[in-house]
């Protein structure tokens, strides 16, 4: 292999999906988010294989999160993102594609409780099996 040839691609999509899984979680603690918590939807959902929420404590911090977990994406990661609701920052939208990222303010997140309405089919399953 020529020595400036680029570097062979390891892993498929699925380690890709894991690394930026890994990627959005640490970013996340490294900000220091509230109440972080991770769906995997693969199975539910062809949209990405996880979803993750997570609080701010304002509109301040939730704006600061996202933007640097784009940066770390885009900078880590050689991609880029989809964003909606930054200049709010009441529920900021990152679409990383293998990973949907809701960051939400408190008060919003408990309107909007997409935990609830992601877990019911969970639920509905560990239901049916206990019986």
């Amino acid at each position: 292999m020529p020595a400036n040839a680029p570097a062979p691609q390891t892993g498929g999509a699925d380690e890709q999906a894991e690394a930026l899984h890994d990627l959005v979680l640490r970013s996340l603690d490294d900000d220091k988010a509230l109440d972080v918590a991770s769906i995997p939807l693969v199975g539910k959902s062809n949209i990405a294989d996880y979803m993750v929420i997570a609080s701010g404590r304002s509109t301040r911090q939730v704006a600061s999160m996202a933007q640097k977990l784009t940066e770390r994406i885009k900078r880590d990661l050689g991609r880029n993102v989809r964003v909606e609701g930054l200049p709010v920052a009441d529920w900021v939208l990152i679409d990383a594609e293998d990973v949907i990222v809701h960051l939400f303010r408190p008060e919003v997140r408990s309107f909007y409780n997409l935990e609830r309405m992601w877990a019911f089919e969970e639920s509905a399953a560990s239901a049916v099996a206990a019986h």
